[in-house]
């Protein structure tokens, strides 16, 4: 099952796959198949989806387990409506979208050109968040 383009926060990966980016809050008209939560702590109601422990404006606790996620998120979304979400929706949501960028073939600093003009012009907000895309 493949999202509609019209739909808020979903964008086409550079390779055609469409991922949905969205604060953990919002409350979205269609439901994902599968969530990637980028939290300090897991959210409420979120058991069905993976979790990364990841604080506001920082890094991955785990970097391995984040990548392996995210992979996996990347690896699902040929076929089911993946979607990932942090607190506002922008920064880890957007380094996260990057690093989907680059499983698509795009070289970091590419990437995060890319989510910036396709999903928010704010997204991958620090400098080690630039700077783990760089080293992935």
């Amino acid at each position: 099952m493949e999202w509609e383009l019209s739909t808020p926060g979903v964008v086409e990966l550079p390779g055609g796959r469409r991922v949905r980016g969205r604060r953990v809050r919002a409350t979205p008209a269609v439901a994902a198949d599968r969530t990637l939560f980028l939290t300090l702590r897991r959210p409420r109601g979120s058991d069905d989806g993976a979790w990364i422990c990841w604080p506001d404006f920082a890094l991955p606790i785990d970097r391995s387990a984040a990548t392996r996620e995210i992979r996996r998120a990347w690896d699902l979304s040929a076929d089911h409506r993946v979607e990932v979400a942090c607190g506002g929706g922008v920064g880890r949501t957007g380094t996260a979208l990057a690093a989907m960028a680059m499983l698509d073939g795009l070289e970091p600093d590419a990437a995060i050109a890319w989510i910036r003009a396709h999903y928010h012009p704010r997204a991958v907000e620090t400098p080690w968040q630039r700077s783990w895309l760089r080293s992935w």
